[in-house]
């Protein structure tokens, strides 16, 4: 289980352990990826059927793949009126919040006859994989599809694995409640192929988002350049900032709820109290037990887990900006004082009641986040990555014959002389 550590060798052992964490051995997953999507990429829909069979169910036929939309729509009315109330709120909350990142094009006039600006153009289809297997996430669905939407993305390509044939309703109601175009039963590494490189049956789109296990991932790694993706995901992660202010049962839950995603899942404590270290262990014991998930949490907790006790909160948020986590909790007094000083977080729940998990269904930002510390320099998902940016320039004759001077002088630098022809020409 979780321990307790304070001293600095301490740390820094637990920080190097962090860093091995997200190294898996992908060699031995790579060679059956590239054969898969090579080979979808060549033989299409009769691969794809093939793979379906062997990985998902193996009486897959290629004319009942598609869910049609009444399907989807069956599912929702199936729901009790409360799981569809929880549903359409989410998807309310999470428009209002993505609106906000909309950006439209631009253009301004200059008064020396010069035009410059920026153009923004959605998407046309945007491929979702969810995932299935023994879990259903409908969440998934509406923070991988919501962003496109808002975007203005004109079609949005779901695909889910199935089992025998049958995808959790809750997910296909996800789908339908998102706005989801179309939604196939395939999954794994052949419908990340069938999605960039499109099949009879299954149209190509220009970008795919959404998570996935290991073939997924290093799928989405290979196709790209055919077609854009959104990161490579790594384990979960939330890492708490907490003063003796914090409530310990809280925090305790927070640690819980993060833990039992996986067993490489990573729950860290970072603590100026030694009072509050020691009540968390306390809490975290007792709700344990009522855990239903105890083979995961046991893993997670006792290996990429830790409550580590600091000398300050400034040196808490070091060492959180050195691990750049997926989810900051900031369980202080007076949390927006720090937000200056934080530079490397996927997302930031600031204050004792504002938990991870509400900013998983139901707050609004998305939660598709950077994982593996690559917070260093990626960002959460949104509605830009859904669209593209085209430059937007315009010259008369006089405002080109102004700087076309010095523009020759740079292409001769250059060495690129019908560069400067083609301004050259232009002077005469």
């Amino acid at each position: 289980m979780i321990e307790i550590i304070k001293e600095k060798a301490e740390i820094n052992k637990f920080l190097e352990i962090l860093e091995l964490r997200c190294q898996v051995d992908q060699d031995k997953y790579f060679e059956v990826v590239q054969k898969i999507v090579k080979d979808v990429r060549n033989r299409k829909d009769e691969a794809l059927l093939e793979y379906t069979k062997k990985f998902d169910f193996k009486d897959a036929d290629l004319t009942d793949i598609e869910i049609p939309q009444n399907i989807l729509e069956a599912a929702f009315n199936n729901l009790d009126k409360e799981m569809q109330e929880v549903l359409t709120l989410a998807r309310d909350r999470i428009i209002d919040f993505h609106v906000h990142q909309k950006q439209t094009t631009w253009l301004t006039e200059f008064e020396n006859g010069e035009s410059m600006g920026q153009k923004i153009t959605p998407l046309k289809r945007v491929g979702v994989y969810v995932p299935g297997g023994k879990a259903s996430y409908p969440s998934s669905v509406l923070m991988n599809v919501i962003p496109a939407k808002v975007a203005g993305v004109e079609e949005i390509i779901m695909v889910t694995p199935s089992q025998q044939g049958i995808v959790a309703e809750i997910v296909l109601a996800a789908a339908y409640v998102a706005g989801v175009t179309k939604v196939f039963k395939i999954g794994g590494a052949q419908a990340i192929a069938a999605l960039a490189y499109g099949t009879a049956i299954i149209p190509k789109v220009d970008k795919i988002v959404g998570p996935g296990n290991i073939y997924v991932a290093l799928a989405k790694r290979l196709v790209y350049g055919e077609v854009d993706i959104d990161s490579f995901a790594g384990p979960s992660e939330i890492l708490i900032i907490a003063d003796d202010e914090a409530n310990s049962e809280f925090v305790a839950a927070d640690l819980l709820g993060q833990a039992e995603h996986d067993v490489l899942a990573s729950s860290i404590l970072l603590t100026d109290s030694p009072k509050l270290a020691q009540n968390v262990l306390k809490s975290l014991n007792a709700i344990y037990i009522t855990a239903s998930r105890k083979d995961i949490l046991k893993e997670s907790l006792s290996k990429y887990s830790k409550i580590i006790i600091v000398e300050s909160i400034k040196e808490a948020i070091d060492i959180a900006n050195s691990i750049a986590p997926e989810h900051l909790e900031m369980a202080v007094a007076e949390p927006t004082k720090y937000l200056d000083e934080i530079k490397n977080a996927g997302a930031i729940f600031l204050g004792n009641y504002t938990p991870e998990a509400i900013g998983d269904y139901l707050a609004g930002p998305n939660h598709v986040l950077p994982t593996a510390k690559t917070a260093r320099f990626s960002s959460v998902l949104n509605v830009e990555d859904f669209v593209k940016k085209s430059s937007i320039l315009y010259f008369t004759k006089e405002s080109l014959n102004k700087i076309s001077d010095k523009a020759i002088k740079f292409a001769k630098i250059e060495g690129f002389d019908m560069h400067a022809k083609s301004l050259e020409v232009r002077k005469k």
